[in-house]
């Protein structure tokens, strides 16, 4: 997907499809949301959650199924300018977390220097990713050392992640390194991964405990926020 495609979808779901707003941004729903899904809750979630300044970057949200999500394995994309997230949500709150993860990606991208400039939060990244293939070795499993020490995201190793080790594997061995599995696949969703545990969860004492490089981050971009 790209600029061009957004601007004439855009057009065609506007004509043609249900339409809600989040602020100044578009929300778009192509596809139909589960029986009893509130998507005014879910919105007003999100506006409760980020910061005004972190959502003037989204022109729009689209709601529905993508190609691009079985594709890649997912439930919601940045591009663009643009949120897509899956119309498959269990609730409210599943919505919400999607969107706010998404949101990250969008103030990474207009933030990037002062995220990633100084090296602290790669520094800290490796460093846990160093520790989890150890407590992986130990545990049997028969790993590439040198993709543990790529902070960019890979399709094989994010494969290796969620289908060889299993989330439901990793979830207890990673606890006190990663937020959730999911931060392990790269460093920029380490980020997004803390973004949501900060500004969705509120789960500060956890995040400032185990991951305080990125803590840091977002106290500082919080408070730039005001």
């Amino acid at each position: 997907m790209n600029k061009e495609y957004i601007t004439e979808s855009s057009k065609k779901f506007k004509k043609n499809f249900k339409e809600k707003s989040l602020g100044n941004i578009q929300v778009i729903i192509k596809d139909d949301l589960p029986k009893d899904f509130n998507i005014d809750i879910a919105l007003r979630s999100v506006k409760d959650s980020v910061p005004k300044i972190f959502l003037k970057n989204i022109d729009y949200i689209f709601v529905g199924d993508f190609p691009e999500f079985k594709i890649k394995n997912v439930n919601a994309l940045y591009m663009e300018g643009a949120i897509y997230v899956t119309n498959n949500q269990d609730d409210e709150m599943d919505m919400v977390d999607d969107i706010v993860h998404e949101v990250a990606h969008a103030v990474e991208e207009e933030h990037f220097l002062d995220i990633y400039s100084d090296g602290s939060l790669e520094r800290e990244f490796l460093g846990k990713r160093e520790r989890l293939f150890h407590l992986l070795d130990t545990e049997g499993y028969d790993l590439n050392y040198q993709d543990f020490k790529n902070p960019e995201y890979s399709n094989n190793f994010d494969n290796v992640l969620y289908f060889d080790i299993g989330y439901a594997t990793l979830t207890p061995i990673s606890m006190n390194l990663f937020y959730s599995p999911y931060a392990i696949t790269s460093l920029r969703e380490y980020f997004a991964n803390g973004f949501e545990a900060f500004y969705f969860h509120g789960d500060y004492d956890k995040l400032l405990r185990i991951s305080p490089a990125l803590y840091t981050k977002l106290e500082k971009l919080n408070a730039r926020s005001k």
